[in-house]
């Protein structure tokens, strides 16, 4: 449809409400007043405006970038949210630290009281926590999502638990068992306990998920920490498609669950049961991080992803290639 040129008095009148409304911020029922029209008039003279190609709006912001990367991992992954943070030069941990008070502010967001929240371990998971203030008190309760980590105990599920629970003045329920079974036979024996069956039970009724992301290549792989295997033994993994740690599961870089002995004998939710859960939220950051987010991401196991600049930038033009 074509839009009919006014005549330069019509254009001028156009152009003097235009900037009343959009440079000096006048509302339309001031600029109605001030040029004895009526508010009605003054709403089609800004229409006529828009259509004629008279406004362009430009937004300056260095927010944008993180904006745009938002909504390109969302696109391409299909999740609810993605938060991206900034990304501090030369300090993974300053970075890491931006990401924690990313998931602190979208966990706050989400809380309501009468909520279950379900955690998993982990450094990341320990961060988000350091960085949540609040003066709030909720009535909520946090559950384990996996076993628990010996000799981890700043980042092992019970501790973290306890830690969420006295911040958001909620409670806590633990786990009492570990995270890897030494064999499957003791794994299953375990898993039939009424105890542990309980937290299984009310994780996969929580309202909120809160996961980590674990590597499963380098030096300071969180997954072969808890779970020592030779150099020889994590190559032999990494060859067969294994690409990240998601509950304490080894992960294909397709997103399916590995079909190694490894997964057998884990005490946790099993990734799967996570997308169940409304709100499930994975947290990680890092270069070493960008494989095992994308075959986490492969999965569909969570519908929210927080990270940092630098890592959702890899991750999109790794995806690319």
């Amino acid at each position: 449809m074509t839009v009919q040129s006014p005549n330069p008095d019509q254009m001028r009148l156009i152009a003097q409400v235009l900037s009343l409304h959009y440079e000096e911020g006048r509302l339309q029922s001031q600029i109605a007043k001030e040029l004895a029209l009526s508010t009605a008039k003054v709403n089609r003279l800004i229409k006529q405006g828009r259509e004629l190609g008279m406004i362009q709006i430009t937004i300056n912001s260095p927010l944008l970038k993180y904006f745009d990367l938002e909504r390109e991992i969302a696109k391409r992954w299909n999740l609810k949210k993605c938060l991206v943070v900034s990304s501090v030069t030369g300090s993974p941990q300053a970075t890491l630290n931006e990401v924690g008070k990313g998931a602190a502010s979208l966990l706050m967001d989400s809380i309501r009281d009468g909520d279950t929240i379900a955690i998993s371990g982990g450094k990341t998971l320990s961060t988000m926590i350091e960085n949540l203030s609040t003066a709030s008190k909720f009535d909520v309760r946090i559950t384990p999502l996996t076993g628990g980590v010996q000799g981890q105990h700043y980042t092992d599920v019970n501790h973290l638990a306890t830690e969420l629970a006295n911040k958001l003045s909620g409670e806590a329920t633990l786990i009492h068992a570990p995270l890897h079974a030494t064999t499957e036979e003791e794994r299953d024996i375990i898993m039939s306990l009424k105890s542990v069956q309980a937290v299984m039970d009310q994780s996969r009724q929580a309202d909120i998920a809160i996961v980590g992301i674990g590597a499963v290549a380098g030096a300071d792989s969180t997954y072969y920490t808890a779970q020592p295997v030779s150099e020889v033994e994590r190559q032999r993994l990494y060859r067969s498609g294994v690409r990240s740690e998601f509950l304490g599961h080894l992960i294909q870089k397709d997103g399916s669950a590995s079909g190694n002995t490894y997964n057998s004998r884990l005490v946790s939710m099993p990734p799967r049961d996570l997308v169940n859960i409304p709100v499930s939220i994975a947290i990680a950051s890092g270069p070493e991080k960008v494989e095992p987010i994308a075959a986490a991401l492969n999965g569909g196991y969570f519908n929210s992803l927080v990270t940092d600049e630098h890592t959702a930038n890899t991750l999109l033009h790794k995806e690319a290639d």
